[in-house]
């Protein structure tokens, strides 16, 4: 019976063997790998940002992106088959795939690193050989090329992706390592889900689920994308969003590393960046099933994330706009009535900066220096006939410019620099100083020895470069490994002889192919009128960077419209805007405050940027546009961009002395046009004319910069100095130093700069570069000159306080946050940072009273229509020499209304050669501000009509 039993068992259990194995073995095992669990962490939709009066500035948006995850079991050539399949049907329907990785193509179809700072290089150099931190990079792998990075990925044997970068062009070589780098990034984890495209089309989307079977780990998800309503003018301010970087995700404390992790997307600048702890939504983790092509098919749990904050800010949003676009038309007007018709201007033989016209050739050569054309694209098939006739003139011309720079390389005895034309001049310097130093750094700047005589014969042009470079060959300061052009190649130097010709071979070599070079040789073809401004006129219909004008075109042709005409034309109408041409000047700034609070109603920069294309996965190659672009867009001319102040900061001057006891509300200085105490002398800006005896109030009426020079001086006379202050005496003599000394009246004035919150950031919420107060040269300083340097809004907050009073506040532009149940989570209130109680109320009365008679007296025009609305307004212009061959800058402070100030601010508009520029920047803003005048009124959607101006304003 026992037997029987055993047998009966025995047989039952093979029969169950039998069908586990053999009759459902398959399926089985099939179910057993599919049902794969996996913790999927979901990000909750983040918060939005809402200008002061609710209007929505930054949202989520739901979208589908085309995602792949790698379970690390698929081979190089499976996974590259399926990402190629992938970028087919997006690029099929008109999507794009994304383009965030550290490396991009350039014009001339090279590969080029996305960074241009030297270590965040070295970070994106060290992440690919999987380094933890810059340091341990060997030397070769830190000067690796984008090149030999690019090389390295596709083809190391342990590391490579296996990418077969002779069978594919090098955009779709980029596109396969973009994605296979981002799932590297992420190898450690399984399945993470990689972005390859995003906000797809409907078409995409169904392409991509009909083929899934066949597309091992693609998914299509729901996706939620960063949108900004007013990018262009609210860019610099609210920033954008992307993935956290290995460098960010480190900085984290432990703790807040709990509420992030490396597939994040994050706040990467601005408000974004500064406020993501409040934006950021809170994330859960859900655990599910999945099977082989990652479809859910169970759900062990289920959570809903929690959506952000929102953010309020204190920014008027329409305010904002208005003030940016009047910016731009200012400025347009400033170009159009500088605009001469010569294509070139030797600004070396100028006698006064506020004489430095625009000729007409700068617009030319700004079309291609600041690559509104593309040149590149001359040489395509597709290239207009005016691309191809002005690539003709190109070619030959570079021939013989190679042929010359071959000449002189290669000749011991050729002229010094000095000795060379300003074209060949030109070229010269481009190669030391831009392609083997800066660019490809074969010249070692940090081992030149800066006082060599050599080396400063080469900077003053007595040697020529045949003599310079063999110098710096003789004294070690040439790296000769990056001559290797060829990277199968590695060129071996027996001597110096041999290392010059293969330096020059390699210059010969580069030349041939540097956009850079080649942009010289436009210029100078410009410059001959070789090439036309009207050739370049229609190349810009040809590539479509203006809209078709069938009859602008033939009038071009034909010759009855100039090409003066036709450019004059288009920068009044605003088809070519100053920020496209960054031409001198293309930037300005401007800040409005709230007097009672420190509140900020507008941050202005220009130009600006869209940073929707930014957010998300951003676009490397708009980004790498804009980091080159010639007018900085990236740089935020309001909170970065510090300057001299000019007479702007008089009115500090003026309650110094004052309160200083040098000067009193009688006493009477005689400008007679030059300041002749302090050597050099210091000329007044009315000169060769002179403002006569001049009070404290008529001073700064007038903005004179004798009486204000006589200030820094009395207050740097020590012991009984100001007692034989008889105006005769020269500070820079023996017979003064037992009186005189700078360094006193720089500490006085730096104290009162100091009470009004010059010494210190403005406070803003994002990145602002550090104000300077005058340390040297107290004269000069007086009338904002010496080393005083600040931003816009600095002296935003300087104003402010000068208008509530002494109330000195750190500026802000929060409000506050607010959770999604509508409840307060956190206000940012008025932060007042001191109150100046010191100064005697009659020094107020001084200054606010010669703050009004400049408007009321020297701008009166300007300020007429406010004046007549019954919006008194008190200011104070200014203006900041740079140089003699560029313009000066122009600023404008002030406040309204003058009796009772509700508002402050500032503006600059740089090399904007007079302040009067920018009082009627300010004169517009507080028109609309003070709904004098409509949106549309300001607003013109042209060019400033300059015409009437008058540039005798008092400075």
């Amino acid at each position: 019976m026992i037997i029987i039993i055993i047998c009966i068992l025995f047989s039952i259990l093979l029969g169950r063997i039998f069908n586990l194995q053999i009759i459902n073995g398959q399926g089985y095992s099939d179910d057993y790998k599919l049902q794969i669990l996996k913790t999927k962490r979901v990000q909750g939709t983040r918060g939005n940002i809402y200008d002061r009066n609710g209007k929505l500035l930054a949202y989520s948006e739901l979208s589908y992106s085309v995602t792949i995850e790698d379970n690390g079991e698929s081979s190089n050539e499976e996974i590259n088959k399926v990402i190629t399949s992938v970028i087919q049907i997006v690029e099929r329907n008109g999507d794009s795939m994304v383009n965030d990785f550290g490396i991009f193509l350039d014009q001339d179809n090279v590969y080029q690193f996305v960074a241009q700072d030297e270590t965040q290089r070295l970070r994106f150099i060290a992440d690919i050989y999987g380094l933890t931190t810059i340091d341990k990079l060997t030397t070769e792998q830190q000067n690796s090329t984008a090149e030999e990075m690019m090389d390295y990925l596709c083809t190391d044997k342990s590391y490579g992706y296996g990418i077969n970068t002779k069978k594919l062009e090098k955009t779709e070589v980029l596109k396969l390592v973009t994605i296979r780098y981002a799932i590297a990034l992420h190898s450690f984890e399984k399945y993470i889900e990689i972005t390859m495209a995003e906000d797809v089309s409907d078409e995409t989307v169904a392409d991509i689920m009909e083929n899934l079977s066949s597309l091992q780990g693609i998914d299509i998800k729901e996706d939620s994308l960063r949108r900004y309503t007013d990018s262009e003018t609210m860019a610099f301010l609210i920033g954008y969003t992307g993935h956290i970087s290995t460098d960010e995700y480190n900085s984290l404390s432990k703790e807040e590393k709990k509420n992030y992790s490396l597939t994040d997307i994050v706040g990467k600048s601005g408000l974004e960046q500064k406020m993501d702890s409040y934006l950021q939504g809170e994330k859960v983790e859900n655990k599910i099933y999945v099977n082989n092509v990652g479809k859910v098919i169970d759900a062990e749990s289920e959570k809903e994330p929690k959506a952000g904050n929102d953010l309020y800010l204190s920014i008027d949003a329409d305010l904002q706009r208005v003030a940016y676009h009047v910016l731009e038309q200012e400025l347009a007007g400033i170009i159009v009535s500088k605009l001469t018709n010569v294509l070139d201007f030797d600004r070396s033989n100028l006698e006064s900066s506020k004489d430095i016209p625009i000729p007409i050739g700068d617009v030319y050569n700004a079309l291609i220096a600041n690559e509104v054309l593309n040149i590149r694209h001359f040489t395509s098939d597709d290239a207009g006939v005016k691309e191809k006739e002005v690539q003709g003139i190109f070619d030959v011309k570079k021939a013989q410019v190679l042929e010359t720079v071959s000449g002189i390389l290669n000749d011991p005895s050729s002229g010094t620099y000095n000795e060379q034309s300003k074209e060949i001049q030109g070229y010269l310097s481009y190669i030391v100083n831009n392609m083997l130093t800066s660019a490809d750094q074969v010249i070692q700047a940090k081992s030149i020895d800066t006082e060599d005589e050599t080396y400063l014969a080469w900077l003053d042009g007595s040697i020529n470069i045949h003599t310079y470079l063999n110098y710096l060959i003789s004294k070690n300061w040439i790296d000769s490994s990056k001559l290797n052009v060829s990277q199968d190649q590695t060129a071996k130097y027996s001597d110096s002889t041999e290392l010059y010709e293969g330096m020059s071979n390699y210059i010969r070599t580069e030349l041939n192919t540097d956009h850079g070079f080649d942009k010289l040789v436009y210029e100078s073809l410009i410059r001959s009128g070789e090439v036309s401004g009207s050739q370049l006129a229609l190349i810009l219909y040809e590539q479509g960077v203006l809209p078709a004008d069938e009859g602008t075109v033939e009038a071009l042709n034909n010759g009855s419209l100039t090409s003066n005409d036709f450019f004059v034309a288009k920068i009044t109408n605003l088809e070519l805007t100053p920020g496209q041409l960054a031409l001198e000047p293309c930037t300005g700034s401007f800040v409005m405050t709230d007097t009672n609070t420190g509140k900020v109603l507008a941050c202005v920069s220009y130009p600006g940027y869209d940073n929707n294309r930014l957010a998300n996965t951003m676009d490397s190659t708009y980004y790498n546009k804009l980091v080159n672009d010639k007018a900085k867009p990236f740089y935020n001319n309001a909170t970065q961009e510090a300057t001299a102040p000019g007479s702007t900061y008089k009115p500090i001057a003026a309650i110094a002395g004052l309160s200083e006891g040098v000067v009193t509300t009688d006493t009477i200085v005689a400008c007679d046009g030059v300041y002749k105490k302090v050597e050099p002398n210091i000329r007044c800006w009315i000169y060769p004319g002179s403002h006569g005896n001049q009070d404290i109030t008529s001073a700064l009426a007038n903005s004179c910069n004798e009486f204000f020079n006589e200030i820094g001086y009395r207050l740097s006379l020590k012991g009984n100095g100001l007692s034989i202050n008889d105006g005769t005496e020269n500070a820079t003599g023996d017979e003064t130093e037992t009186y005189y000394s700078s360094t006193l009246g720089t500490n006085k004035l730096e104290t009162y700069a100091n009470k009004f919150g010059l010494g210190e950031p403005s406070g803003i919420e994002i990145s602002e570069t550090e104000p300077h107060v005058s340390t040297e040269m107290s004269v000069p300083s007086a009338i904002g000159q010496g080393t005083n340097n600040f931003t816009t809004s600095q002296l935003a907050k300087y104003t402010t306080t000068l208008a509530n009073g002494g109330v000195l506040y750190d500026l802000s532009v929060l409000n506050k946050v607010v959770d999604q149940k509508g409840e307060i989570v956190e206000s940012f209130d008025a932060v007042e940072k001191n109150r100046v109680t010191d100064i005697a109320s009659e020094s107020w009365g001084v200054v606010q009273n010669g703050m009004r008679r400049v408007v009321t007296e020297g701008l009166s025009t300007v300020f007429s229509p406010l004046e007549a609305n019954g919006i008194a307004v008190s200011g104070k212009s200014g203006t900041a020499q740079q140089s003699d061959e560029h313009a000066d800058h122009a600023l404008f402070i002030g406040f309204a209304p003058s009796d009772t100030p509700q508002i402050a601010f500032a503006t600059r508009i740089a090399n904007g050669y007079t302040s009067t520029y920018t009082a009627e920047v300010a004169s517009d803003i507080l028109r609309y501000y003070y709904q004098i005048a409509s949106e549309e009124e300001i607003l013109t959607k042209s060019a400033k009509d300059l015409s009437t101006t008058s540039t005798a304003q008092r400075d």
